[in-house]
């Protein structure tokens, strides 16, 4: 009787298995394989700055209400500056901004790049891309490229000190 009890709770237990699968698919010792597709695109080698500055320059003058746009790359951060309606008021200039930038942030090599609208800037950035066609290093002008970047972030209260003295310290 003991056998024939074992012999039905044999049956049964590999009777719900399907095509001899184990009882147990999460043992430790059972090895398997799985395929997975790859999620995470190869992101496209640096390219020189040039080429690089021609392509941000291309995305920002797809952006609606950019009448002409124009890059300079340093490094891996790139000063994009584009011309605006002049009837544009202050919100209308930001939001568009906000535009370029957006479109900018889904190119790998656009992602650290600065956008601005003020012509001083956009025109200081036209004659260094000039410059730089006409064979000028970028790295020459490192000074300009730090008061322009200067006066594109503006300075936030968080971000300063005060000086503590000895006598002010508790």
């Amino acid at each position: 009787m003991k056998g024939f009890l074992i012999l039905l709770l044999v049956l049964s237990v590999t009777a719900c298995n399907p095509a001899g699968r184990s009882a147990a698919p999460n043992e430790p010792n059972t090895a398997r394989t799985q395929r997975v597709q790859q999620t995470n695109p190869q992101l496209p080698k640096p390219q020189d700055p040039q080429t690089t500055a021609k392509r941000l320059v291309n995305i920002a003058s797809k952006v609606p209400n950019v009448s002409r746009a124009t890059a300079i790359v340093y490094g891996k951060t790139a000063i994009v500056g584009i011309n605006v309606p002049g009837n544009f008021d202050r919100a209308r200039v930001g939001t568009l901004k906000y535009s370029v930038a957006e479109a900018l942030r889904h190119d790998p090599q656009g992602a650290h790049a600065l956008v601005t609208a003020d012509v001083d800037i956009v025109n200081r950035i036209r004659e260094m891309n000039q410059e730089v066609m006409r064979g000028r290093p970028v790295a020459a002008f490192a000074n300009e490229l730090a008061d322009i970047v200067g006066r594109i972030i503006p300075q936030a209260p968080k971000d300063t000190r005060t000086k503590q003295t000895p006598a002010t310290k508790k």
